[in-house]
């Protein structure tokens, strides 16, 4: 892996919300206090329930939403409190591909217009012939025909239309993808194509992905390094082959005692969780795991956990290995 290009320091997005019958403001803890780095070239999943924070965390680094604190720095630049015009460039340099392919396409725009839009913001061709052959180089290189290009959004299947989504955001040649469970609404045959898809992009323009799911076998096909997230903040952070080979935090030991094994010789002892994902307007005291938690300790229920480093690229918020 090459040098830091994302580095994530504490970051909080707090939503206001009304509570009781005065009227007293309280805070939705979307993202509360989250910290990783990303290298460059490197595929970091994050995994987790849904409503954990995962895609606040993609819309918070992309500025699309506002930080209520925290930094987000890239290519060792502060742009946590960039205003819209200073953001234009680095936007450049990290796009975003979400979950709902159709949603997130205009269905007013033909294709060839959908893929030149981000082309015409930020400049980057001379002529309309220049813009219309790299339309027609982008579709090829997600897998769609050039013909494509006079099609409306209405008129694709859900993965074609991701193979568009997917050729918008590579056509500013950013470095950084985050992809917000990009095959989660797609048949499962057509999830395999539209990864198998991401992973020859990556290699052939040096990518790098953030990669958020819910399915953590989707995950491990793709990642290098996978943090699974609980109520705002994460768990563990780990190498790919090291978590699930040596989940430590109980949350991803339960996550992993869920995957199905294709091997029926293999019984896995399925750890089931009491109860639902507490609410973020009222989280825990202490440990926010520690109402599920199937190893709670007494200082669980009153102390927030530290960071525990246990290897290299290991880390993870427990009181077990303090």
């Amino acid at each position: 892996m090459g040098k830091t290009l994302l580095k994530v320091e504490s970051l909080k997005e707090y939503y206001p919300v009304r509570k009781g019958f005065f009227g007293k403001t309280g805070y939705v803890k979307a993202l509360d206090g989250v910290s990783f780095e990303v290298n460059d070239g490197e595929v970091f999943g994050i995994v987790g329930e849904s409503g954990c924070g995962k895609s606040t965390l993609g819309l918070a680094i992309t500025k699309l939403i506002e930080p209520t604190g925290g930094q987000i720095i890239l290519n060792g630049e502060d742009i946590t409190h960039f205003n819209a015009q200073r953001m234009r460039p680095i936007r450049r340099q990290m796009q975003m591909v979400f979950q709902d392919p159709y949603a997130s396409l205009n269905p007013r725009m033909s294709v060839r217009d959908i893929i030149k839009e981000p082309m015409i913001i930020h400049h980057l061709a001379s002529s309309q012939k220049e813009m219309n052959e790299r339309v027609v180089e982008l579709l090829r290189q997600v897998g769609l025909d050039d013909y494509h290009a006079n099609r409306y959004p209405h008129q694709f299947s859900g993965g074609q239309r991701q193979r568009i989504g997917i050729a918008r955001a590579l056509a500013v040649d950013p470095k950084l993808i985050i992809a917000d469970e990009p095959v989660s609404a797609l048949d499962v045959s057509i999830q395999s194509q539209v990864l198998n898809l991401m992973v020859e992009l990556k290699r052939a323009r040096n990518l790098t992905y953030i990669f958020i799911a819910h399915d953590l076998s989707v995950v491990e096909h793709i990642s290098d390094r996978v943090g699974v997230m609980y109520l705002g903040n994460f768990a563990e952070v780990a190498s790919k082959e090291e978590l699930y080979a040596n989940p430590l935090h109980p949350y991803t030991q339960a996550l992993l005692s869920a995957v199905p094994v294709p091997d029926p010789e293999v019984k896995r002892q399925r750890i089931i969780l009491p109860g639902n994902i507490p609410s973020p307007i009222n989280a825990p005291k202490g440990c926010k795991f520690h109402p599920r938690c199937f190893k709670c300790m007494d200082i669980c229920k009153e102390v927030a956990p530290p960071r525990i480093q246990v290897g290299e690229n290991h880390y993870l918020y427990c009181h077990l290995y303090a």
